[in-house]
């Protein structure tokens, strides 16, 4: 059976930019994965951003979702040498809850940790109140947007967060699991999203002390 091609999905003007990609995901994971795993997970990550409200920015997103999803698969597949703990977000959309996690989480362990989000029925862009609410803080999330959760992802993870995806969340042996029960920020004003902001980064704060991990955002 022949690997599908993303550039056969792709509109023509936006060819030339995911060949680049594929190109730099090639050079990147050489000697890791070969050429039919990279087009693979390409084809597979375009078709799942499809819905996504991000047509112009599309070739870099599915880059950065192939490219996240590669490093999940060689963690799995015992082909990285990245010691670092891993945290996976998941929730409904990935538009809200997840997002504010991820984003506190990276802001305040910067590069100690690897952080990735998810949602089970993503939706086509990333809460316009979550991303106001976490910029207020200093924590530009403006460049994120939401995507699926996938196998390899929550099984390379060390700690898997779900908030109110329920049943559809992905359940792995040995993966340590951790429900969150925090409001949806999904159609409120600003100043109803800032409580679940703060509740949040005080359980992300947690999750970092859990961890041994020190904040590296200044005080």
């Amino acid at each position: 059976m022949s690997v599908a091609d993303p550039l056969s999905a792709a509109p023509v003007e936006m060819r030339p930019l995911i060949r680049a990609s594929a190109e730099r995901l090639r050079t990147d994971f050489a000697g890791v994965f070969g050429e039919e795993t990279i087009q693979r997970f390409m084809a597979e990550s375009w078709e799942s951003l499809q819905g996504a409200k991000v047509a112009a920015f599309a070739p870099l997103f599915v880059e950065r979702f192939t490219r996240q999803r590669l490093r999940a698969l060689a963690r799995v597949e015992g082909k990285s040498t990245d010691t670092r703990p891993m945290v996976v977000f998941l929730c409904v959309q990935n538009a809200g809850r997840s997002q504010m996690a991820a984003g506190w989480l990276q802001h305040l362990a910067g590069d100690e940790i690897e952080v990735f989000s998810g949602g089970s029925d993503p939706a086509s862009e990333v809460n316009p109140s979550a991303l106001e609410a976490m910029a207020e803080i200093g924590i530009d999330s403006s460049s994120e947007f939401p995507k699926p959760w996938t196998d390899e992802v929550v099984q390379a993870a060390n700690v898997v967060v779900t908030m109110g995806c329920g049943d559809s969340c992905p359940i792995f042996p040995g993966t340590r699991y951790m429900d969150w029960e925090v409001g949806d920020p999904a159609g409120l004003p600003l100043d109803q999203v800032r409580p679940i902001r703060d509740e949040i980064g005080e359980r992300v704060r947690s999750v970092m002390a859990e961890l041994g991990i020190e904040s590296s955002a200044p005080a």
